[in-house]
């Protein structure tokens, strides 16, 4: 107890509070639940604090007396409504000034959570809510689980933050589940930008014994808790084998290990440290497992990743929240049916997701019934596989079908409120179809213009009423990518605005209001980095050599594989486009339009897979492995450019803040969180100070550490 003094003298903590009390079950037998309350009502889930978990420890060695007394059978734990526990309280983590306050925490949780497994009688949680990181540990430490069906998220999202799951979570899982689920758990989903499980798969996978609905989950729990004191026999079906851990334990971890390297290279340090606590988690005892947990969370809880990676998670649950210069959200407009010009594959996501978002009618036009009815077929199969996967239900599925229609013409726009287009990147185009709506839709009918680098006020120029268009930019594919960039056009008024952030709300995306500016935010700084990517390969560089220099960026595609992904023709257009905004900044490859002409620039095997580059497309630059600038030449090119460029786009009032950027690039781009956000990163590596002589933040906001 002593030696947990120092995490003890926060006096700001909100506890969540231990309370327990005898339940009288069936049998005669008695079950000691404990309830997990912070006294928030439903504003703030449960957190795990210091406070707390000498409160939960105190409560169990309590009941563990009674247990040897034979006054109690069992013992459970659950939480108040909604909630079982949400883990550590990150900003107490945040705030540590020294590595052995991070290895105390660690000890901490693990002193207090491993008290469930010797309490000389059974010990249960009920997960009755959400249980993220440490909350889900509480769980794993029992004997036996339960989940509420209506519970909204299951995970252990650690190394999303820049940590381990440092509570026993690197042991148990995998000694519960196998290694395969373990890693799909703690590494897989987080890294598919911090994917939670839902009730029906924490069950499927063996992490809780038994699920139940919520209507009656609490009684339903304490009576198979019942039958468990009873001698019912509890069969885990992914738990593993002797030979598992001889046969498939460590080639899962390789195979893991290699996959993360080629997704994120070798800088970020979380992942790999979870992969190492997993391979030794086969063997040796849990004692020694805790104390590699332990001497994981010291290293990572006191290196710059963290506290970067708190930045990043601050932005997008708080930042993302507090839109800035939002007009107020009371000039809304309701939208109570919807038209999308174009039924085109990227017409056709919008049209799915206002459908399953919105609720709403949906109308679909374009210029013959063939590609109307291509994409309400795409739009119909996708449901169709929804329903296959159990993501949506036959009803609800006949129900959006019901409410989405094809239409010829323009006129079935009659009575939307919203109308947004998906046509070909031609702002003629983009004139005439606008002209031809304003034509027919209601005069407070708000128009949308999907346009990724087209001003909207030119596009805006056909219309009588300007003021009503505005710019809704959403990145590929649409019910992935969960950014939107709002452009607000200089004519844009604030009831156009406001309604398209409501819109952006309700199809739960991110919103980051912009000034109506050449490629926007993410646009204009990735139009930057290709271009740079290229004017290296124009110089003599070979595609490997820039990919190697630019990859510590920790993108999730590099320059190349990202310039095919979306299509060399529409690269070369991007490119040409930024080239026309400013020649002295932006680069135009003609080598890239030669590209685009041959069609290829990377070699696949028959499944798809990169093999390496095309030949031809290697001859067609003309470049070597020798050729052109140095690494370090590239690589400090395009950080000190990318930082010149967003201070222009803060002294251009292009959004408000720094903050505002470093959103849109992970949400939009996939900036990486263990990088924070690219200003920050920028500010600790060095470019901001070499491009305009001072940095973006202040060092502490910046993850500076002796």
């Amino acid at each position: 107890m002593e030696r947990f003094q120092p995490l003890l003298q926060d006096t700001d903590e909100i506890i969540t509070h231990s309370y327990v009390r005898d339940i009288k079950l069936a049998s005669g037998k008695t079950l000691a639940l404990i309830t997990l309350d912070n006294g928030q009502d439903h504003t703030r889930p449960n957190t795990l604090g210091p406070h707390t978990l000498l409160e939960f420890a105190g409560k169990l060695d309590e009941l563990k007396q009674r247990a040897k007394d034979k006054e109690i059978h069992g013992v459970a734990v659950t939480g108040k409504p909604y909630y079982l526990a949400a883990g550590v309280d990150l900003t107490k983590v945040q705030g540590l000034q020294d590595r052995h306050s991070g290895r105390l925490i660690g000890e901490m949780g693990h002193w207090a959570l491993d008290k469930l497994s010797d309490l000389g009688v059974p010990s249960f949680v009920f997960i009755n809510g959400l249980a993220l990181g440490g909350g889900l540990e509480v769980a794993l430490n029992a004997d036996y689980r339960t989940v509420n069906r209506a519970a909204p998220a299951i995970a252990l999202p650690e190394i999303f933050l820049g940590l381990i799951p440092g509570w026993g979570g690197a042991y148990l899982l995998p000694n519960l589940i196998g290694i395969r689920n373990a890693l799909k758990v703690m590494l897989e989903n987080p890294l598919k930008q911090n994917r939670m499980l839902k009730p029906d798969e924490a069950f499927d996978l063996g992490i809780a014994d038994a699920i139940f609905d919520s209507s009656r989950f609490l009684e339903q729990s304490i009576d198979w808790a019942d039958q468990v004191l009873g001698g019912k026999k509890i069969k885990r079906k992914n738990q593993p084998g002797a030979v598992e851990k001889a046969t498939i334990w460590g080639p899962a971890v390789s195979i893991a290990r290699s996959m993360v390297e080629e997704k994120l290279g070798k800088v970020p340090l979380a992942p790999y440290r979870v992969l190492d606590l997993l391979g030794a988690a086969k063997s040796g005892t849990k004692q020694a497992a805790f104390e590699r947990e332990d001497q994981a969370i010291e290293d990572l809880s006191a290196g710059d990743q963290f506290r970067a990676s708190i930045y990043a998670f601050n932005l997008v649950q708080k930042h993302a929240k507090k839109p800035q210069g939002a007009p107020d959200s009371k000039l809304a407009k309701p939208v109570t049916k919807v038209g999308v010009v174009g039924a085109g594959l990227m017409a056709s996501q919008f049209a799915l997701l206002f459908l399953r978002r919105l609720e709403v009618p949906v109308v679909i036009t374009d210029i013959s019934q063939e590609r109307i009815d291509k994409g309400i077929t795409y739009i119909t199969e996708e449901l169709d596989k929804l329903v296959a996967k159990g993501r949506l239900s036959s009803d609800d599925r006949n129900r959006y079908v019901g409410n989405l229609s094809g239409s010829l013409e323009y006129a079935a726009f009659a009575d939307c409120d919203w109308v947004i287009e998906a046509v070909f990147e031609e702002l003629k185009i983009k004139q005439e179809v606008f002209a031809a709506i304003e034509k027919v839709v209601r005069e407070d009918c708000i128009l949308a213009t999907n346009t990724s680098s087209l001003s909207v006020d030119e596009i805006g120029k056909a219309l009588s009423k300007p003021e009503r268009l505005v710019g809704f930019h959403f990145f590929n594919p649409v019910a992935v990518m969960p950014l939107l960039e709002v452009v607000r056009a200089d004519k844009s008024n604030d009831e156009s605005v406001a309604t398209a952030m409501k819109v952006a709300r309700s199809l739960r995306k991110t919103a980051v209001i912009t000034s109506d500016s050449a490629g926007f935010v993410v646009n204009r700084l990735l139009g930057f980095l290709l271009g740079e990517a290229m004017r290296a390969v124009d110089e003599g560089a070979s595609f490997e050599k820039v990919a190697d220099a630019i990859a510590p960026l920790g993108l999730p595609m590099n320059p190349f594989d990202l310039l095919e992904l979306v299509g060399l023709k529409v690269g070369a257009h991007v490119l040409d486009s930024m080239h026309a905004f400013n020649q002295d900044r932006f680069y135009a490859s003609e080598n890239l339009h030669k590209l685009a002409e041959y069609g290829k620039l990377l070699e696949r095997d028959g499944k798809g897979k990169i093999k390496g580059y095309d030949k031809k497309a290697i001859d067609i630059v003309g470049n070597s492995s020798n050729g052109g600038r140095s690494a370090e030449e590239i690589f400090e090119a395009v950080n000190v450019g990318l930082a010149k460029e967003i201070k222009l786009m803060l002294d251009e009032k292009v959004v408000h803040l720094p903050e505002d950027i470093d959103l849109c690039m992970i949400m939009g781009a996939g900036w990486p969180f263990h990088l924070g956000g690219i200003t920050p990163y920028l500010d600790r590596s060095g470019a901001s100070e070499k491009a305009f002589g001072s940095t973006f933040h202040t060092p502490m906001i910046i993850g500076v550490r002796d």
